[in-house]
């Protein structure tokens, strides 16, 4: 406590300053003493400035008492509103039948716990990343999938569900690992666009050299996941005869760094490695062989591939014998075109002049057959634009991502996704709109002395009458 003699010296001190500034301000309490300063020599507001200060403080905890009331309001409203809504649904006739999930799932969508973006038809949202747009949750969501991934949302989530365990990444004290569904998604929109590395890693926050990686992860995952009910190569069994086709696609692509060019040069002048396919006129792809360069002959490939192995060894059909017109029995059959030679498993064509009425009529069904198989490489290579243009690309895993995508046209054939005709079509230089090359040789036709003859006489002629000029 402050003893008498300093309560009397602070009592005169505090007279003196009265006197001289007026208000309490000092000018001159002693000698020495700044201006604007009271006797200890610390700054004194005026009464203005004091009133503007008070002022403040009192706006600001003014401010933050409505702040916490309306917190608390929104709090209490929204969950009367949780407590309406359940209450409604349990005065319903068939509230046992509900699912208390869908029940929460209601409840937070009516209190306002899962917001929505901004609907389709009103504006579409820009964030400048295709891999960020993916997880925005609005009307337009399903639509952006089907543009970016061609699939839709639900469909993509069950692949990245069955995916998950393969694509899981350790934790580790660096930065956070990948999530699968963005690895999912990243390998997806590659091959649904075509796009190089340095272009799409930056579109879903990625680096180069992950997305390499991301290549063999998720054909492995896919590979392993689908690998039974994706291609149904076992099922030729049954479904073989007039409703199977076995074809062939050429997938382009840059000249190989690391292999011979000319090998993989075609008769197109293009670089390009075979696919071999066998579908169905349900337009799914029973059996998958690539890896053949664009220089070999389809026979040559038909002979080494997996193909031919499983039907010498007597296990790629294993129906019933059945015994056609003639006395022929077969076990199941391939259709093919004139590129193959004609064998116990494969079935060409006819061709040629002068052919009997029988001959035509099957003439006529084998070019039926082709048109559903252009058909199954419009949409598989329609879809996964990767495949449709002239790409650089890993020789070593080319046949596996290519298998990879024939499995997910599978699927999104089962999932009823609907394929849009306009992928079919592109503009050229000029802008003069053509149909897409989907990399589909016609074989070429066979000489013969009763299909030549008109030809040789053309070209006799021809050469005659440039000699005599």
């Amino acid at each position: 406590m402050v003893g008498a003699y300093g309560s009397r010296r602070l009592q005169s001190q505090w007279q003196r300053c009265t006197q001289l500034g007026g208000g309490g301000r000092c000018f001159s309490c002693r000698k020495g003493t700044m201006e604007g300063c009271d006797g200890d020599g610390r700054a004194v507001l005026p009464t203005t400035e004091k009133t503007v200060v008070a002022a403040a403080a009192v706006a600001i905890v003014r401010r933050f008492q409505v702040e916490r009331a309306a917190g608390r309001m929104k709090a209490t409203l929204s969950r009367w509103r949780q407590r309406l809504l359940l209450q409604r649904v349990l005065d319903a006739p068939d509230c046992i039948t509900t699912s208390e999930a869908v029940v929460q799932l209601c409840a937070a969508i009516g209190c306002g716990v899962l917001p929505r973006a901004t609907p389709c038809w009103w504006m579409r949202r820009r964030t400048g990343r295709a891999g960020e747009d993916l997880w925005v949750c609005d009307d337009a969501t399903d639509n952006y999938f089907r543009e970016k991934l061609r699939m839709s949302r639900r469909v993509f989530m069950e692949i990245t569900e069955a995916c998950a365990p393969h694509l899981q990444r350790q934790v580790t004290f660096y930065r956070e690992p990948l999530q699968p569904a963005q690895i999912v998604a990243y390998e997806l929109y590659r091959w649904a666009t075509g796009e190089t590395y340095d272009n799409n890693t930056s579109s879903f926050g990625i680096g180069r050299a992950s997305g390499l990686l991301t290549v063999r992860d998720v054909t492995t995952a896919v590979l392993r996941v689908y690998s039974v009910e994706g291609l149904r190569g076992q099922d030729i069994v049954a479904d073989g005869g007039a409703e199977t086709r076995l074809h062939r696609t050429h997938i382009y692509l840059d000249k190989p760094a690391n292999a011979p060019g000319e090998n993989y040069f075609d008769r197109k002048h293009r670089f390009s490695v075979i696919a071999q396919d066998v579908v169905d006129l349900d337009l799914r792809v029973l059996d998958v062989f690539v890896g053949y360069p664009g220089s070999c002959h389809d026979i040559r490939a038909i002979q080494l591939s997996s193909l031919s192995r499983r039907a010498e060894e007597g296990i790629l059909f294993r129906g019933s014998p059945v015994t056609l017109p003639g006395g022929v029995r077969t076990n199941g059959y391939i259709l093919g075109d004139n590129g193959y030679p004609p064998s116990e498993w494969i079935v060409v064509p006819y061709r040629g002049i002068n052919q009997h009425p029988d001959e035509e009529r099957f003439d006529t069904k084998q070019k039926v057959a082709r048109g559903e198989v252009e058909r199954v490489f419009g949409r598989l290579k329609g879809m996964w634009r990767l495949f449709l243009q002239t790409h650089k690309t890993n020789l070593d895993t080319l046949p596996q991502q290519f298998t990879t995508v024939c499995i997910l046209h599978n699927i999104l054939l089962d999932a009823g996704i609907e394929f849009d005709e306009n992928l079919l079509w592109e503009a050229d230089e000029i802008g003069v709109r053509r149909g897409v090359d989907l990399g589909i040789h016609r074989p070429l036709p066979r000489v013969t002395m009763l299909t030549s003859m008109d030809v040789a006489h053309a070209l006799r002629n021809a050469l005659g009458r440039w000699r005599i000029e």
